[in-house]
């Protein structure tokens, strides 16, 4: 459907930068609490993975919306694991994938997984989260994405003081976002990408 998952400045590097830096980490400094998280694009898996490795010790409940999943020939070919010099997750990894759609799979001790196989806006969720990554395609793609209706139903099912992340940082984005109840900040961006978007769910 879509032509690109990541830009070109290097998929690893971005995600680490938008969704465990200014997300995870954020959320949590100390990297002890309990974390529940819902990420919009399960997509390539590397944003479920890099949370794995980077809560290794941590009760994670990590839920994810995906309307169009990545053919399995495309997800076996992924190397993360070298690229990111950790070889030895690349059964993890496999497992992010084979997980069988809308059911709750423990992907290790303590690291919960549900892969809901549907569209956004038909999406309801069940459970507070505290952490959302929102990586839909850019809004130049899917614009019905990046609403007010979407971002207030997404605020619904979270904690107040939850943090919403996102690599785009246009106008509309930030606009939607305030209207549906969160404040809003710009970080600076990865390299290759001035800006992204954090939202605090007030």
């Amino acid at each position: 459907m879509h032509t690109a998952y990541h830009s070109r400045f290097g998929a690893v590097q971005e995600s680490m930068h938008v969704f465990i830096a200014a997300g995870l980490d954020r959320f949590d400094p100390g990297g002890r609490l309990p974390v529940d998280i819902l990420e919009i694009g399960f997509g390539t898996g590397l944003n479920a993975l890099l949370t794995l490795i980077a809560t290794e010790e941590r009760q994670v409940r990590y839920e994810a919306v995906e309307a169009f999943p990545l053919e399995e020939r495309i997800a076996t070919a992924l190397n993360y694991c070298e690229v990111i010099g950790r070889p030895d997750c690349g059964k993890l990894f496999n497992k992010l994938h084979s997980a069988p759609w809308n059911e709750p799979v423990e992907i290790r001790p303590g690291f919960m997984m549900t892969k809901h196989l549907t569209l956004l806006q038909q999406f309801r969720p069940a459970g507070k989260f505290d952490l959302i990554y929102f990586d839909a395609f850019d809004p130049g793609v899917q614009p019905e994405l990046w609403t007010e209706d979407i971002f207030r139903s997404l605020a619904s099912g979270m904690e107040a003081g939850g943090i919403l992340v996102t690599y785009s940082s246009r106008g509309q984005v930030r606009r939607a976002l305030a209207a549906a109840g969160f404040a809003v900040e710009k970080l600076p961006g990865p390299p290759g990408k001035r800006e992204i978007l954090r939202a605090v769910r007030v």
